[in-house]
């Protein structure tokens, strides 16, 4: 018997319809061509576009159907000119973060080879990393309500041991699963600035007491300016990295552009109970009803969004379609022949998608 999964999808401003559609698309194809799952959808309106209309950015009844889906699926969110009072740009997505304190936030870094990179990989050597940022507090936390006067402004950083030991724990054991699945060493490095600030103090000895408990793993630490030195200069020596809210904010864009851009940059921000799938990059009004899109880091984090519901909910299908439609956006990336203009390629965002789907279908 087939397990119904609701999925809330927030379409977003910009690009965010244009790569959704397709994304949604193969989602369906897979859910229908699968005996174990299926997948429904619900719109969530949301956004600066939807901001610019109505006044609100994130309306209760779509926040009502992302608290009652099985998984969020949300695309590229805001806009540069339509922003609030305080100058700020309208994010519903980390709105969602804190209302439903999805603390893990998920980066993978892979380069496999044969993908083009800017970096000149010695030979043999592939990426395959994972970077974890704590999407709730950090320097976050005071977003929207810092304090400015006419002389000062004011944000205030916020490390909790409630939170940080659930992401902590959260980061071990996902280094664990990947040194079962054979895809990283065990290794969990805590990125900080502990030697000058003692909030870093505090969350570097909330680290290494999850690590004490994890004998099985490896556990290490490294300063924020040297783990963004290695990261170019040795990327393949890491296998999960785990981050203050702001640190990780950067990083994860400098492993997208390892990867050759943040069009193959998927995320998830998950928690205890819910877990949204987005991609990194942001809403291109520039491009925007032009075609051209890239829609593989949303076709990533539509993967991810499989492999997490089958994990959580025993349906190893699910599991099994998320590896499938990952590795058929690297074999596709890999190919070289129906990239994206960011990508160096001249294909449109409809053809490119089509290139993934014939991948996972071919006769």
């Amino acid at each position: 018997m087939k397990k119904t999964f609701e999925i809330a999808v927030f379409e977003g401003d910009g690009i965010g319809p244009e790569i959704t559609a397709p994304t949604v698309g193969i989602l369906k194809r897979m859910a229908s061509a699968s005996p174990d799952y299926e997948l429904v959808f619900a719109n969530a309106p949301a956004g600066a576009a939807h901001y610019a209309k109505t006044g609100e950015s994130l309306p209760e009844s779509s926040m009502q159907i992302a608290r009652r889906a099985d998984a969020i699926l949300l695309s590229a969110m805001g806009l540069p000119d339509v922003r609030y009072p305080d100058g700020t740009e309208i994010s519903p997505q980390i709105e969602l973060r804190k209302a439903l304190t999805l603390f893990a936030g998920v980066r993978p870094v892979t380069v496999k080879a044969g993908q083009r990179t800017p970096l000149a990989l010695p030979e043999g050597k592939e990426i395959d990393f994972v970077l974890i940022r704590e999407s709730t507090e950090g320097l976050f936390h005071t977003q929207g309500k810092g304090e400015v006067t006419e002389n000062e402004a004011r944000e205030t950083m916020l490390i909790t041991r409630e939170i940080s030991e659930k992401f902590f724990r959260f980061a071990f054991d996902l280094a664990a699963a990947r040194k079962k699945a054979g895809r990283g060493k065990g290794r969990v490095t805590c990125v900080d600035k502990a030697n000058v600030f003692r909030a870093f103090a505090f969350f570097r000895a909330l680290f290494d007491a999850e690590a004490a408990r994890r004998p099985d793993l490896k556990a290490d630490h490294a300063y924020v300016d040297a783990a963004a030195l290695w990261m170019v200069q040795k990327p393949w020596e890491f296998d999960v990295m785990v981050t203050e809210n702001m640190f990780s904010d950067i990083l994860s864009d400098l492993g997208a552009g390892l990867m050759g851009g943040l069009g193959l940059a998927p995320s998830a921000d998950i928690g205890e109970r819910h877990a949204l799938f987005q991609p990194c990059h942001g809403s291109a009004p520039d491009i925007a009803g032009q075609g051209v899109a890239n829609p593989f880091a949303m076709i990533l984090s539509a993967a991810m969004m499989l492999d997490w519901l089958g994990v959580r909910h025993g349906v190893p299908a699910m599991v099994a379609d998320g590896n499938r439609l990952r590795q058929a956006v690297e074999e596709v990336v890999a190919r070289g022949k129906a990239l994206t203009p960011d990508l160096g390629g001249k294909a449109g965002t409809e053809e490119a998608a089509a290139a993934v789907l014939d991948t996972l279908f071919v006769a």
